[in-house]
């Protein structure tokens, strides 16, 4: 997947996997790519090596929740009613001009 977004192109890894959803960007230094976790309203930074930028979308990919900068070792919920949400991690500060309301577009 690809994403782009502040004159920047990120590759978004889909964390479909078991493995891949535990692992996500941990450990993970220098982070360029993004991570999207489908059907998920809550991750954590735990072992995180650098601050990430959190983003929560609905089922259409409107953002519906946005965090900046968030350090390792921290839980983040997304409190929303919708239904079928999904988070995206980016990497930090890249997400500055993004926000709520906007429909991301994730290119396959």
């Amino acid at each position: 997947m690809i994403l782009k977004t502040n004159k920047k192109t990120y590759s978004i890894i889909k964390a479909t996997s078991f493995k891949k959803r535990l692992i996500g960007l941990m450990g993970k230094k220098n982070i360029d790519i993004g991570m999207f976790f489908p059907k998920c309203n809550s991750i954590h930074t735990f072992f995180m090596k650098e601050n990430i930028d959190v983003i929560g979308l609905d089922e259409n990919n409107e953002v519906i929740y946005k965090e900046e900068n968030i350090s390792p070792n921290k839980i983040v919920k997304i409190n929303n009613k919708r239904k079928n949400t999904s988070i995206l991690e980016l990497p930090k500060n890249a997400s500055v001009k993004i926000k709520i309301g906007t429909i991301l577009l994730l290119e396959e």
